[in-house]
């Protein structure tokens, strides 16, 4: 459980502005759909998908790195690590179990399956997006456990897109069709609160002295 007393003394370290930033994104955020990186190559499109998963709300992103131990590039990324929370494993099947565990379908976007088209998604049910390599694609491991097959709807000679431009795409089309449903999709209200103290934690300089500080003088 969060302290409130303990968050409304470090958000007394914030201007107004950032609180009611806080505030404003944080009513934007949703669990409801995921998204999982699957060994990409090229960390710079990683740290693409990243921002767009900030841009459009979706707060966590699951990262399989199983042969490329890279961090996240921070200039691509723009501080996105910052307020999106990133999960990493070492292997596929961790990042599926770990998933399917939590309720998500595991949606795999490939466009040379018997897939649906991404305007035909239903967006009723949690779901995990994976997007694979830029080579070679998703792996087989989540091909054969995926609930449903996504594509977009392409008309050129391409078959398919740079794997953060799918992303920004999937994403923009399924968030905007979750908020104009019923679908309650926001954060709970303790998760909003353990946003805040997160967010105040990475934003406030010195933050252990503050809250050091503010521990000694309550007990």
């Amino acid at each position: 459980m969060i302290d409130k007393d303990l968050l409304e003394h470090l958000e007394g370290f914030l201007t107004e502005r950032r609180r009611g930033l806080f505030t404003k994104v944080l009513a934007e955020r949703t669990r409801h759909f995921t998204v999982a990186v699957e060994d990409v190559y090229q960390l710079h499109n990683t740290s693409a998908v990243l921002r767009s998963c900030d841009v459009f709300g979706v707060q966590d992103v699951h990262v399989v790195e199983a042969s490329l131990g890279k961090k996240m590039d921070r200039e691509i990324a723009m501080g996105a690590q910052k307020w999106v929370d990133i999960q990493r494993y070492t292997n596929t099947q961790k990042c599926i179990d770990t998933l399917k565990s939590e309720g998500y379908r595991i949606i795999a976007t490939t466009p040379h399956k018997d897939s649906q088209y991404l305007h035909e998604f239903d967006v009723t049910q949690k779901a995990a997006f994976f997007f694979g390599k830029e080579t070679e694609g998703l792996s087989e491991e989540v091909l054969a456990q995926a609930d449903e097959f996504l594509k977009i709807p392409m008309v050129g000679f391409t078959e398919s897109l740079n794997i953060s431009v799918s992303a920004a795409i999937t994403l923009q089309h399924v968030t905007n069709k979750l908020r104009n449903s019923d679908i309650s999709w926001q954060l709970t209200e303790e998760e909003i609160l353990e946003k805040r103290f997160d967010w105040c934690k990475k934003t406030i300089k010195s933050i252990d002295d503050i809250v050091n500080r503010y521990k000694e003088e309550r007990f």
